[in-house]
C-alpha cells in the first residue's frame, strides 16, 4: 500500500480541524456519557457532572493528537466534520428518545 508521505505543509490545517472540530466532537462524546451514563441525565449528582465536564478535555486531546495522521488536512477536516456531524445526529437522537 503506498500513499503520499506526511508533510509539515499540512501540519497548520490540521492542526486548525483538531483545534476546532475536536472540540466539537468532544462535546459531542461527553454529552453521550452525559445521556447513557449511569442513571441518565439528571442521575448520579454533581459527581457525574463534574466527570463529564472534565471528559471533554481529554477527549480532546486525543482528537488532536490523533489528527495529524491523516494525509492531508483536507481529509482531516472531511473525516472529523463528517464524525461531529454523526455525533451531534446521535446525540439529538439520544435527547429527542429520552424526552
Amino acid at each position: 500500500m503506498r500513499g503520499e508521505r506526511l508533510q509539515s505543509r499540512h501540519w497548520l490545517g490540521k492542526g486548525s480541524a483538531g483545534l476546532i472540530l475536536g472540540f466539537g466532537l468532544a462535546l459531542a462524546l461527553s454529552g453521550w456519557f452525559a445521556w447513557l451514563g449511569p442513571d441518565g441525565i439528571d442521575g448520579g449528582g454533581g459527581g457525574k457532572i463534574q466527570f463529564v465536564m472534565w471528559l471533554v478535555a481529554p477527549l480532546w486531546c486525543a482528537v488532536f493528537s490523533l489528527v495529524f495522521l491523516f494525509r492531508s488536512s483536507l481529509r482531516a477536516w472531511l473525516w472529523l466534520g463528517a464524525a461531529n456531524a454523526l455525533a451531534f445526529a446521535a446525540l439529538a437522537a439520544l435527547r429527542a428518545q429520552a424526552g
